[in-house]
């Protein structure tokens, strides 16, 4: 990264959207530990296009995120690269949090009489950035869950590992397509905290340096050279 040119901090209740462009950076930190950050990806060109969770897991034999991993859109192209990473394992596969779950948790707390202290669920924060767009819930896929960790049993049931959730992890993504980054800071599904967890998450915005032929990110797996390749006669 050759400069940090903006950073802001999210509570963790939060929800954020903005346009990255292509070239550009952003750098995730769990601040205090227990994060999660929902995040999806949408072509702004062509809206329609948008990250695809069984793609990106499928084309590079994996269940979890980490450094070297590609995202990738529902048209075989690298919306962005995991370049830097802390926590070798994020979650693409458990979903959102909705209101009747955060309720059950952590009982029912609304806008209009905690304010800034209600209990947002990721489903309806979603919802609320994709609006402003004119997308709505037929358009959300399946997000990723930054900073969350999921592990399983020998009889196939999915937990949250809290213990690999740990203060000042990092997260960096490349861009590799001009991509509308849609975000919330809302509580992973499976968390099962006594409290709701407020966690807040630092973000740097910044310009990545170019990718070079031996880029770590497009050689991870002989896929990411081809979808590097797609990349390229987009915007040939």
């Amino acid at each position: 990264m050759s400069e940090i040119i903006y950073t802001t901090q999210l509570p963790g209740n939060a929800h954020w959207s903005l346009d990255m462009r292509r070239g550009s950076m952003m750098r995730l930190t769990d601040i205090d530990g227990g994060a999660n950050v929902g995040m999806l990806f949408y072509n702004p060109r062509n809206l329609l296009e948008r990250y695809n969770a069984p793609d990106t897991l499928k084309c590079q034999h994996t269940f979890k995120l980490q450094r070297g991993n590609c995202l990738y859109s529902d048209m075989g192209r690298i919306f962005a690269s995991i370049i830097e990473d802390d926590s070798h394992w994020h979650d693409t596969v458990c979903g959102n949090s909705n209101a009747a779950l955060v309720e059950k948790k952590w009982g029912k707390r609304d806008y209009q009489t905690q304010r800034n202290d209600w209990l947002q669920n990721g489903y309806d924060a979603f919802l609320v950035e994709l609006a402003k767009y004119g997308l709505g819930p037929a358009d959300m896929a399946a997000n990723i869950n930054w900073f969350s960790k999921v592990v399983s049993d020998d009889a196939g049931n999915i937990q949250l590992d809290a213990s690999a959730r740990k203060p000042g992890q990092q997260v960096t993504l490349r861009f590799e397509m001009d991509t509308l980054v849609v975000l919330h800071t809302c509580p992973h599904p499976l968390d099962n905290a006594e409290h709701y967890p407020f966690k807040a998450v630092s973000i740097e915005l910044g310009k990545a340096d170019p990718v070079a032929d031996d880029d770590y990110c497009k050689n991870f797996r002989p896929e990411n050279q081809r979808g590097f390749m797609n990349n390229h006669l987009y915007y040939l």
